[in-house]
């Protein structure tokens, strides 16, 4: 029989939870050694919150396909030289871009750039964060500083710095 990994649970279940199942893209890039996020602009509590980019797929649209498209849409990076899947993870959460609570199952895959090469940016109205480049440890900083349900997250990033490690791609990084 094989081995089956539970999937993890994080955050905290709400009323009138919504199901949205998605997934992120933890995008490094190795020239750099820098990880690719979304600097949050002026919203209240939450300037400044380092997100990753991410978002719900589409009935029937393929999840990997989903995540590259977010991706893409909210960075407007596009250039990947390695893909792989890292992690899958149910997370209950307030989506406080669009205020509703919900509950996803998220597949994160880590996302090595080729090159920094920008399309134009998708950024749907709730949408208000811009392209920003942080190491590991400053994006565990910014979570933990803003408090937020972000356990997922540190998940997710903690297992891309191991693999990106692991293949040769992250030098710098800490892992934990």
């Amino acid at each position: 029989m094989e081995d089956v990994e539970a999937i993890p649970e994080f955050g905290i279940k709400r009323e009138n939870e919504e199901r949205r199942d998605g997934g992120c893209g933890i995008v490094f890039d190795p020239t750099t050694q820098r990880y690719a996020v979304g600097r949050q602009g002026a919203t209240g509590h939450e300037t400044g919150l380092l997100r990753l980019f991410s978002g719900g797929v589409d009935e029937g649209e393929d999840i990997e396909a989903g995540v590259l498209r977010e991706v893409t849409e909210e960075s407007g990076l596009h250039d990947f030289l390695y893909v792989e899947k890292i992690g899958e993870a149910m997370a209950h959460y307030h989506n406080s871009l669009r205020n509703v609570n919900r509950v996803a199952k998220a597949t994160c895959f880590l996302v090595v750039l080729k090159s920094t090469d920008l399309v134009p940016v998708q950024l749907e109205e709730h949408e208000k964060f811009t392209l920003a480049w942080a190491t590991a440890d400053e994006m565990r900083e910014n979570w933990q500083m803003h408090g937020r349900g972000a356990d997922h997250w540190i998940y997710f990033l903690n297992k891309a710095v191991v693999r990106a490690t692991e293949l040769g791609y992250d030098t710098t990084s800490r892992t934990v």
